[in-house]
């Protein structure tokens, strides 16, 4: 008869490392929460609150400038009136001052509101050029008046 020869059998080592993969998961879950929930920067408003006495730009109505594009070219518009482009401020100080007799030039300058209108059309620089004209004459209150997109023209 034929004898089975049998070998001995190969032990394995135990090892004692520990597992690292759920470790590095549950770090990755907490740095995810860390950077959702850390505070975004926040940025500074100005804000210019009315000041005691009476109330000049509430009865002042707001000058309009438009700019709109006819046929190629850009035009214009102070108060409804057409405009050079180098002309801009001058002719929104002088519409705003007859609006109101007892205003002078520093209080327009200061609390008159100027409102920039410009169609979807008008090139954006355009727009910032007018903008840049009303400041360089002094007007400290101007708004660029967006324009619905899907309003009808």
């Amino acid at each position: 008869m034929a004898t089975a020869v049998l070998r001995p059998t190969r032990r394995f080592r135990l090892e004692a490392e520990p597992n690292v993969i759920p470790f590095i998961d549950v770090m990755l879950v907490l740095l995810v929460i860390f950077m959702v929930t850390t505070p975004k920067p926040t940025t500074d408003l100005r804000v210019d609150l009315p000041g005691p006495g009476a109330a000049i730009a509430a009865a002042l109505p707001p000058t309009i400038v438009r700019i709109v594009e006819e046929n190629g070219a850009v035009a214009f518009y102070v108060g409804g009136e057409k405009t050079a482009p180098d002309m801009l401020g001058e002719q929104a100080l002088t519409l705003m001052l007859s609006a109101d007799a007892s205003l002078d030039q520093a209080s327009a300058l200061g609390d008159g509101r100027v409102f920039v209108h410009a169609g979807l059309d008008v090139p954006y620089h355009h727009v910032v050029d007018a903008v840049d004209a009303l400041q360089h004459v002094g007007f400290r209150k101007v708004t660029i008046a967006a324009q619905d997109a899907d309003a009808p023209a």
